[in-house]
């Protein structure tokens, strides 16, 4: 009996590296190829630099989607509550309704003067405090191509 476990013992230990998991090598783990050391440096996408009024508006993602801004933001970053260079150009509120023209300014829309909170159908005459930091919504046009194909069928809504 003493035998029988003392073969055992060794056939496990004999076989047992046979049974090792081998190692993986660091290159070939995840997605990305290259090792998992690797700092990943991301491109760099440009603006569609511009002045304003001279790219071509681009059409939404989806309905309801913001707007891309189609110049160049450099010069009007940071946007704060107390610098905005934004609505010296876009709070034009006697313009909504109107027809889009291509290089004027795109009016602010009414839903940025309604306090959503306090007064929801309320229209006031002023640019709601909430609304003032445009990029957080609004991105400037990228010369980046699509991940993914766009398959919302109303990618093409104004």
């Amino acid at each position: 009996m003493k035998l029988h476990l003392l073969f055992a013992s060794y056939a496990l230990m004999v076989a047992s590296p046979a049974f090792a998991v081998q190692p993986v090598a660091a290159d070939s783990m995840g997605l990305s190829k290259g090792s998992v050391f690797d700092v990943p440096v991301p491109k760099v996408y440009t603006s569609k630099a511009g002045q304003p009024g001279e790219n071509k508006l681009l059409p939404r993602a989806y309905l309801g989607a913001p707007p891309q801004i189609p110049h160049d933001i450099g010069d009007f970053l940071p946007i704060t509550a107390q610098s905005n260079m934004c609505i010296a150009c876009h709070n034009i509120p006697d313009q909504w309704g109107q027809k889009r023209e291509q290089g004027k300014p795109t009016p602010i829309p009414q839903s940025h003067y309604t306090d959503r909170r306090n007064a929801p159908n309320k229209v006031t005459d002023h640019l709601i405090n909430a609304r003032y930091n445009c990029n957080q919504c609004h991105v400037p046009q990228m010369d980046a191509k699509p991940l993914v194909e766009n398959t919302f069928p109303s990618q093409r809504a104004r």
